[in-house]
């Protein structure tokens, strides 16, 4: 696989500092049940990395001292490390919100059942992968037969009470490009999805993210191998907003790897960028005792992917359609 960080890192981007931190993001390993062409993490059924039990326990000791108002557990399939449910029954009962950035194909898979109905009793918000309404175009991205396995995990969801107003169950969807383009406009895509899915598959949700892909791991050696990857480039440089950097996510959330040492988001994560500390890698036991608002996020050119267009963060596009 081609590294593209060579050619990032020559790439200025503006500085950006660091907020008051209330959004912790986990990633407890790169094991997952599906291969996608897009995947930014490069997870995959033959990963092995998860996080142990140590590691957890110092990210409930974190979320406690630093009195964090949400975890976002992401992976691979987060649900495959068999801490997971602890890790979100704990978190749930100090009061945070969760959100488990779910696949959806991973509530077919042996062994996980009653994942469903594990969700919901802990009332996690699931921010699940849907990278097209199409058929097609998902099973293109992500493997024969995901599109099917999806629309039946989203009607269990939605017969839990996922997606239904009143129901206190949120059930996000997230939109991926299918090759080296910005997303549109989030608002008027979500509507095509709500209108589609609803009308063939009978799938209620509540909102849509619509994120850029970011050029490394997986989507950036791909972009290389087809000569785009400087095009791509161009097209985010190009789109790329100021106002955007006061709301990018590295302004206020962490991600920490399954070894436990902590980033400025998940994307530095992939590119092996950690946060460091008089010389070495912070790890999240550092960060017990330690307050980094107002430090420098270390950045370059793939921050564009962030600040290009509507802007695009783990929660969507920062900025609202014009």
């Amino acid at each position: 696989m081609r590294d593209t960080w060579p050619l990032l890192e020559k790439i200025p981007f503006p500085a950006v500092r660091r907020g008051r931190l209330d959004t912790l993001q986990v990633n407890l390993g790169y094991r997952c049940n599906q291969s996608c062409v897009h995947c930014h993490v490069n997870a995959g059924p033959g990963r092995t990395e998860a996080m142990d039990g140590d590691t957890i326990d110092l990210v409930l000791a974190l979320i406690e001292r630093k009195r964090i108002a949400t975890l976002d557990v992401t992976g691979g399939a987060p649900e495959l490390n068999p801490h997971f449910r602890r890790l979100v029954h704990a978190a749930r009962e100090r009061g945070v919100k969760v959100m488990d950035r779910c696949n959806l194909t991973i509530l077919e898979v042996d062994g996980q059942e009653d994942l469903a109905e594990f969700l919901a009793a802990e009332q996690v918000e699931i921010v699940a992968s849907m990278p097209c309404y199409l058929e097609s175009n998902v099973d293109r991205q992500r493997g024969q037969g995901v599109f099917d396995s999806s629309i039946r995990a989203l009607r269990r969801l939605n017969r839990l009470g996922y997606g239904r107003e009143g129901s206190g169950l949120v059930l996000n969807l997230v939109y991926n490009p299918q090759g080296p383009s910005l997303p549109p406009p989030q608002q008027v895509l979500e509507a095509d999805y709500k209108r589609i899915l609803s009308d063939t598959h009978g799938v209620v949700f509540n909102s849509l993210f619509t994120l850029a892909n970011m050029p490394i791991q997986r989507f950036g050696a791909v972009l290389i191998a087809k000569g785009e990857f400087d095009r791509y480039l161009g097209v985010l440089k190009s789109a790329h907003r100021d106002d955007n950097l006061d709301t990018v996510m590295c302004r206020n959330l962490v991600s920490v790897d399954w070894r436990g040492f902590v980033y400025d988001c998940d994307f530095n994560q992939m590119l092996d960028l950690p946060m460091r500390q008089a010389g070495a890698n912070l790890h999240i036991r550092d960060l017990l005792d330690a307050d980094i608002a107002g430090r420098a996020v270390r950045v370059a050119g793939h921050c564009f992917g962030c600040t290009a267009g509507q802007g695009s963060s783990c929660g969507g596009s920062l900025q609202a359609a014009e």
